[in-house]
């Protein structure tokens, strides 16, 4: 077994949603390959540490904003690396690269540019994913108050829907749950169903959400470009992780009015449950779009929510 090599690299973002990526030089292994920039973590380091460092020895660049996000493991034939990505947001310097034979800035969902390293391809996928999930409760506000709200938020710019309703008679759910994939679509969101794969099939949804029991009763990821599921432990985040899911929901962050009973977690024990997991955590409860910030801070993606969302 090789020795683990421990890499910070950089998701260097834009306002428009894209990233930078260098093409590794020809005196490298994998030549001609792109990456995110980034490079190896010395010794007495952290990863932050070596990520500031880093940027500022390839690009002149001095990091203003680092968010923590993801870490991922990967064996090439020449190391066992473990990859812990920041999301990088500002920064002060014009970028002038000293170590790649090209930059160029991407869009995750068209680049144009390739082949990416075999362990950032993953990474490519959950830069699609939305920062902001909204979880639907028209069995509680009523469907005409639901659609409407939706509506009202895709107009501001929601991209990620998760129909939740166990409250709802079944041909009332379906009727509703088409109206929410037709209203998404039509917006360019992704929509998917909370635990009822028949039905996210038969209405066109992106993709399916596992409730915490189903997903711990999981031996195979379901089929469905979009997978995500609901966790409350370590155990359920990991299980995640082996299940290699796109995504999973942690909480509750602060007191809920679905689920009064939970002790909240708060920040410092969010982020500690989530830290060193290969998949992207939206944090969830009693949150709204305006927590987007703190809920990066932590190590989040992003923030999920049945309530604040729609208000916002």
């Amino acid at each position: 077994m090789k020795k683990i090599v421990h890499v910070a690299a950089a998701v260097i973002t834009r306002p428009d949603g894209s990233v930078l990526l260098g093409q590794r030089a020809p005196d490298t292994f994998y030549p001609g390959y792109w990456e995110f920039p980034g490079g190896k973590v010395e010794p007495g380091e952290t990863p932050r540490d070596a990520l500031i460092r880093e940027l500022d020895e390839e690009l002149g660049m001095r990091v203003d904003a680092a968010y923590p996000w993801i870490t991922r493991e990967h064996v090439y034939e020449h190391a066992h690396v473990s990859l812990h990505f920041f999301e990088v947001t500002a920064w002060r310097g014009e970028i002038h690269d000293r170590v790649h034979s090209a930059l160029s800035w991407q869009q995750a969902g068209a680049m144009d540019v390739g082949p990416m390293l075999p362990a950032n391809g993953p990474i490519l996928k959950a830069l699609r994913l939305p920062r902001v999930c909204g979880i639907t409760h028209a069995g509680e506000i009523g469907i005409d108050t639901q659609l409407a709200r939706l509506e009202a938020a895709l107009a501001g710019g929601l991209r990620l829907v998760q129909i939740r309703e166990p409250a709802l008679p079944d041909a009332d759910c379906e009727r509703f749950a088409r109206a929410v994939v037709e209203r998404c679509h039509a917006a360019g969101a992704l929509a998917v169903v909370n635990g009822d794969a028949a039905l996210a099939r038969r209405i066109g949804a992106d993709g399916l959400h596992l409730p915490a029991r189903s997903l711990m009763a999981a031996d195979r990821r379901p089929d469905f470009e979009w997978v995500g599921a609901s966790c409350h432990s370590r155990a359920e985040l990991e299980q995640a992780a082996a299940l290699e899911l796109d995504y999973a929901l942690l909480g509750a962050v602060r007191p809920t009015q679905s689920h009064p009973e939970r002790a909240p977690l708060g920040w410092p024990a969010f982020g500690e449950l989530i830290a060193r997991l290969p998949l992207p955590v939206f944090a969830l409860g009693g949150l709204s779009a305006g927590d987007l910030e703190t809920a990066k801070a932590a190590g989040a993606h992003g923030v999920a929510g049945i309530r604040g969302i729609w208000q916002a």
